[in-house]
């Protein structure tokens, strides 16, 4: 129960959701783990994992029971699926339930908000830029999505052509056309028309990236040659090494700044210390997706949505990215501080809602005419009474 009660714990703390409109919930399917099953004191259930029907009718049936016991506008937020379980789940109920995947979703929205801020930095609009992933799961796939419907959204150019600016290397390589057909689902969209390429190292090369984005979940994977090479093609290369804990992060603020002679635009999943480097600090920014998913539950439940459209998503990102300072900048941070948290989560939650009410998906009427101060007014805060 760990991982939902910490995760409603941010939504009260950073998002001010109440917490007794809180539920957390984990869904027990076994285990294919033998010492777990033979284990007295296991309190799980002791059975091999649920798969296939069994697995899905389980879900159809906890997806109908929270609809008929708490309604139309129950926010369900899936974490911690398993990569094909994870899209499918997303594709099935988003257009019947108000639906939220933190994994795929919530990462892709403090991701982009991240780029677009960095943009302040490195010159150029989104689609004069040229995106390479290490990694081609839930998270990367996410992203991906998510940065190819912004650029289409600021161009008018179909998703199906904007998906052509972003690049995705798997285990076996770089996603290309030739091997679609042996791709799972989701890699398919990106699956683009160049001879195939095994190393990351080649595929950074031949692709000329503007942006490289670490996703992979194994660590060093940014080596020197990589962050050299990104640093020889671009004044100033955006370096995201995204992959948690630290020891998994694809390279170290540090290994960044050092190698791209501190031109690089960095961010990580993990925290990492300020790097001094020829006289100059640098301040590496964390994309945390606590940055967007208390704002954006809370801007889905103040304005009674029904649904997340996509560009409530991209709502959030934009919201995020106007939120770091020429300050910031200056110090390297594409993120604003954490410290401003809670009004960072009443700004996105205004801008979700914004845009609810713009597409018609919001039920709560009439639309509140400050939707930022109606965001802090419906924020809890654990002040209580003083009797003496």
């Amino acid at each position: 129960m760990g991982i939902p009660v910490g995760k409603l714990s941010l939504y009260t703390a950073l998002g001010g959701v109440r917490p007794s409109a809180c539920l957390p919930i984990t869904i027990d399917v076994g285990t294919n783990n033998k010492k777990l099953l033979d284990d007295e004191y296991y309190i799980g259930l002791r059975q091999n994992r649920a798969t296939g029907q069994e697995y899905m009718e389980l879900l159809e049936e906890f997806m109908t029971a929270v609809k008929q016991n708490y309604g139309e506008k129950i926010l369900v937020q899936f974490e911690d699926f398993a990569n094909h379980n994870a899209f499918d789940l997303l594709a099935k109920y988003r257009t019947t339930h108000l639906v939220f995947n933190d994994d795929i979703q919530g990462t892709a929205s403090v991701v982009l908000a991240g780029i677009v801020s960095a943009l302040n930095l490195v010159g150029g609009d989104l689609n004069d830029h040229t995106f390479l992933f290490l990694g081609a799961g839930e998270a990367g796939t996410g992203i991906a999505e998510l940065i190819a419907l912004e650029i289409s959204k600021r161009t008018a150019i179909s998703v199906e052509e904007t998906r052509k600016k972003i690049w995705l290397v798997d285990s076996k390589g770089l996603i290309v056309s030739s091997r679609k057909e042996s791709l799972q689902h989701f890699k398919q969209p990106w699956a683009h028309e160049h001879e195939p390429i095994k190393e990351l190292f080649d595929a950074v090369k031949a692709i000329k990236p503007t942006v490289l984005i670490g996703t992979s979940g194994v660590g060093k994977t940014f080596t020197k040659e990589v962050v050299e090479t990104m640093a020889s093609i671009n004044e100033k290369p955006v370096i995201l090494a995204l992959s948690n804990p630290t020891s998994q992060a694809e390279c170290t603020a540090e290994e960044a700044y050092t190698w791209s002679e501190g031109r690089a635009i960095f961010a990580s999943g993990s925290p990492f210390d300020p790097v001094e480097y020829n006289g100059k600090t640098y301040v590496p920014g964390q994309a945390n997706n606590a940055y967007v998913f208390p704002g954006f539950g809370l801007g889905l439940i103040m304005s009674g949505t029904i649904r997340v459209h996509d560009d409530l998503l991209l709502a959030a990102s934009e919201a995020l990215a106007v939120q770091a300072t020429e300050e910031n900048y200056a110090k390297g941070l594409i993120y604003p501080p954490f410290t401003n948290i809670r009004k960072i989560s009443a700004n996105i939650a205004a801008n979700v809602a914004a845009k609810a009410y713009e597409l018609g998906l919001a039920s709560r009427l009439p639309r509140p005419k400050d939707l930022v101060k109606f965001a802090e007014s419906c924020m809890y805060t654990p002040v209580y009474r003083t009797y003496r």
